[in-house]
């Protein structure tokens, strides 16, 4: 459903009050943060194996039961689709802590993964014993919403406002509601203690900084919605972290910042810091919401992407090899994809589609012909792409 900003302004007041009550108790970030400041700390960085070794990394499909119910349907197929790639306690072994990143963009949930979705995988995670979060450093809520600057969306860097935008996207999707229903807390990705690693053979950023909650975490699970982008053409699991994660105390909560240094190197302005930020992140599993996906001039519908029906949960170890299973069914080769064509020049695998083991159902039977995005360089873009609120 698209909000006009009318109706985006009268939610986010409806939420101030939910918000005070209910949300702020599990969103606020870890240690002892005052209003304008943030510790830095220095962290060491080892490179992720499984980004760089897998051999012949499996990807599920599961499509949805139509005839059930929303949560009975998604139950099951996204607990087949971790079955079919081993299985949780496999897939989280020598893991305890576990962070899930939905792709929460703003207060939208025509554009922003199904709470059920990650209900499904935090409940499957809990029984297996792990200490499980939600965590998520959203663009957009009403507070952020400008007339007067160019976009319409301007990028906070306060940590306030950070934490208020944050309150209002959890409160607003039901994220709050299930954070007490289920008893797994949520982190505000955008604000708290950052950890800044020197990654040498990153493409952008030399020295990047993430929240300590995806430092410390033993496995990050991406949890993105299935949707073209029209800077990146798909956004899936590694953009979900590769931008997302990305806090805006020190890049700003729409990344124009991110986007303007990646700029430098290469027109999209987002692939070569998707990579980046996945390489200092341990994502070691990939769950994919398709079950209503997006089309067109994604990533939101109110950049005129259009929702579509999939019905689908995809899932993979690999975060590479998930991606490129899922731009298939969208209906894209992966060498079309920029993110792609940066992972393999960071030596990332898999490079083929035939070096990937596709379980469940076949890609052939899933297959849909996306309306692709109108692509456009960042450059075009970068007076408008979230200015300084």
């Amino acid at each position: 459903m698209h909000l006009t900003r009318r109706q985006l302004l009268k939610q986010g007041s409806l939420l101030c009050l939910s918000t005070m009550l209910g949300c702020s108790r599990h969103a606020m970030p870890s240690g002892d943060v005052r209003e304008q400041e943030f510790e830095i700390a220095p962290a060491s960085y080892t490179p992720y194996p499984l980004y760089y070794s897998d051999p012949k990394p499996l990807v599920s499909i599961v499509k949805v039961n139509e005839k059930w119910s929303d949560a009975k349907g998604i139950d099951y197929a996204v607990t087949r689709a971790i079955d079919l790639i081993g299985g949780i306690h496999q897939v989280a072994a020598g893991k305890e802590n576990i962070l899930l990143k939905p792709n929460l963009l703003n207060l939208s949930p025509a554009d922003t993964t199904k709470p059920l979705v990650v209900e499904a995988l935090a409940c499957l995670m809990k029984k297996a014993g792990k200490n499980v979060s939600i965590g998520e450093a959203s663009v957009a809520s009403w507070r952020n919403v400008k007339v007067f600057v160019k976009g319409n969306v301007c990028s906070a860097r306060g940590y306030q406002d950070l934490q208020a935008i944050q309150d209002d996207v959890f409160s607003a999707l039901g994220y709050c509601d299930l954070s007490h229903r289920i008893e797994v807390p949520l982190v505000n990705l955008h604000v708290g203690k950052i950890m800044k690693l020197g990654i040498p053979d990153n493409f952008v950023f030399k020295e990047i900084h993430l929240h300590e909650a995806l430092y410390h975490a033993d496995m990050v699970c991406s949890m993105p919605m299935m949707k073209t982008h029209t800077l990146a053409g798909v956004t899936l699991a590694m953009k979900n972290v590769g931008i997302g994660a990305y806090p805006g105390l020190v890049y700003g909560s729409v990344r124009s910042a991110v986007h303007s240094r990646a700029s430098e190197l290469e027109p999209t302005g987002t692939s070569t810091a998707i990579i980046d930020m996945v390489k200092a992140n341990k994502i070691g599993l990939n769950v994919i919401d398709a079950t209503m996906a997006m089309e067109g001039n994604g990533p939101s519908t109110a950049q005129g992407g259009k929702s579509v029906r999939m019905n689908l949960i995809i899932a993979g170890t690999n975060a590479l090899a998930t991606d490129m299973v899922a731009a298939r069914v969208m209906g894209f080769m992966p060498e079309e994809i920029d993110t792609f064509q940066w992972a393999w020049k960071a030596g990332m695998k898999p490079r083929r589609m035939e070096d990937i083991a596709i379980v469940g159902e076949s890609l052939a039977g899933v297959v849909r012909p996306f309306a692709r995005p109108s692509l456009v360089p960042y450059g075009m873009l970068k007076d408008w792409y979230g200015p300084p609120c």
